[in-house]
Order: structure tokens, then sequence, then C-alpha cells
């Protein structure tokens, strides 16, 4: 099986994950979930996207098992900061020009995993 980390290549998903913190820099509806420095914010989920789309376990091996839940857990998630993230994640896969049968594969997990986030009204 061909992952999307195969497909898509390193250095695109790095572009996706700089387009989208582009995305959240300016977006209220989520902003305040994260440091006013995006730096490691960036690099933290460029190595997770790299892991979660089938590439090298490169989060884990820096940071441990991702624990999704728990590491959200601090902050309050609510719907309308999960929609903003899938909103902009998908405005980023359209600016960095992923076809659209990539996309629509990885949106479906992205939901999933967003839902599954969201912790708070």
């Amino acid at each position: 099986m061909v992952t999307v980390y195969k497909q898509l290549g390193e250095e695109k998903i790095e572009e996706l994950v700089d387009r989208f913190y582009d995305y959240v820099d300016k977006d209220s509806r989520m902003r305040f979930l994260f440091p006013e420095d995006l730096t490691e914010t960036r690099l933290k989920q460029k190595l997770f996207q790299i892991q979660f789309l089938g590439g090298p376990n490169l989060y884990n091996e820096r940071f441990g098992h991702p624990m999704l839940k728990m590491r959200h857990m601090p902050f309050k998630v609510t719907e309308e900061a999960r929609d903003a993230w899938l909103d902009n994640m998908s405005k980023a896969m359209d600016d960095v020009k992923l076809p659209s049968d990539i996309k629509e594969h990885i949106y479906k997990r992205y939901e999933i995993t967003a839902n599954a986030m969201v912790n708070s009204r």
C-alpha cells in the first residue's frame, strides 16, 4: 500500500503545515489555543503529520506517543475551534494543491480526529 506520505513527500507535508498555521495565526476562532510564537508548534505538527500520514515515526522518536486526547485536555477545544481547524486545514490543502482524492481521504481522517478533540461547549 502506498501511503499518503509516499505520495506527497515530506516537503509537501511541511508546506501544508506551514500554510495551515498561516491561517491559524489569523483565526480568532482558534488562535487562543496556541502560543504566541508558533515555531515549535509548527515543528511538532510537521513531525506528527509526517507520522500520521504514513511516514517515519519522527514525532514518537522526539516527543513520545502523541496521546492526542490527553495533550489537548488542558485546552478548551470547542466545536467552533474544531470547525476552524478543519476549515483552515481544508484551505491549506487547496493552497498546496493536494490531489482531490488525497485531500478527501485525509480530510476524513482529520474529521474523526478533530471530533475526538472537542472537550468543551
